[in-house]
């Protein structure tokens, strides 16, 4: 499958023209624009500060509906015993940089490199990117941030300091999206973890027709809020 080198207009060829691992094209920017547009087609970016911008629209996609989160027991515990302190859209900047700094299990370096930070928090300026934090004792603990459009969420990424600071996060957005009617949070790429947590696998097909159902609802911008 050939991969398709973008121009300056903010499209993107048809996802189905990606090659086996999800890559689809390459090169372009992070504008706003061309982010959303993105977004709205079934395409992300994802690579490293080494490579140009490549665009993902990876068979199968990874999502999760939100009825089949998973609540370890350890998990309830964490959750009914209140450990940690939660915002919505209180340190977007904080925890992006805190996802691209944080180590990881199996993982060298990071995909969120100085742009990619750049253009989510304009997004975030803008009222679509979006992030929920978990405090413990005043300091950041962890916290996730994504995407969102329609009822769709998108999720981006994931970090914790604690012991299921990011999960408790994670747990407190599927109830908002929840009260809020959202179809299903878009985890892009599969991992175990996220399959561990009720993710599962669609084929891009069924995936790219649920994410058109899911945007034909207005988008919720704006600074997301924690309910009194």
């Amino acid at each position: 499958m050939p991969i398709f080198r973008l121009v300056d207009e903010p499209v993107f060829p048809p996802p189905d023209y990606a090659d086996p691992s999800g890559l689809l094209a390459v090169g372009g920017d992070l504008s706003n624009e061309r982010l959303l547009e993105a977004y709205r087609v079934g395409i992300f970016p994802w690579y490293s500060d080494d490579q140009p911008i490549l665009w993902w629209s990876p068979d199968p996609r990874l999502i999760l509906d939100l009825k089949d989160f998973k609540i370890s027991r350890s998990l309830g515990k964490t959750l009914k015993k209140g450990v940690f302190q939660v915002t919505f859209d209180h340190a977007f900047e904080e925890v992006i940089q805190a996802c691209a700094v944080v180590p990881r299990e199996a993982q060298n370096g990071t995909w969120i490199t100085a742009e990619m930070q750049e253009a989510y928090i304009n997004l975030h300026g803008l009222g679509y990117a979006h992030s929920v934090e978990t405090w413990f004792g005043g300091q950041l603990a962890g916290g996730l941030y994504g995407v969102s459009l329609g009822k769709c969420f998108f999720g981006e990424s994931m970090f914790h300091l604690k012991t299921d600071a990011s999960k408790v996060a994670l747990a407190t957005l599927v109830e908002r999206l929840k009260r809020w009617d959202f179809h299903f949070i878009d985890s892009q790429m599969t991992t175990e973890h996220m399959v561990r947590l009720g993710a599962k696998e669609l084929p891009r097909r069924i995936f790219l027709k649920r994410l058109q159902s899911a945007l034909r609802h207005p988008t919720r911008r704006g600074r997301w809020r924690i309910d009194p």
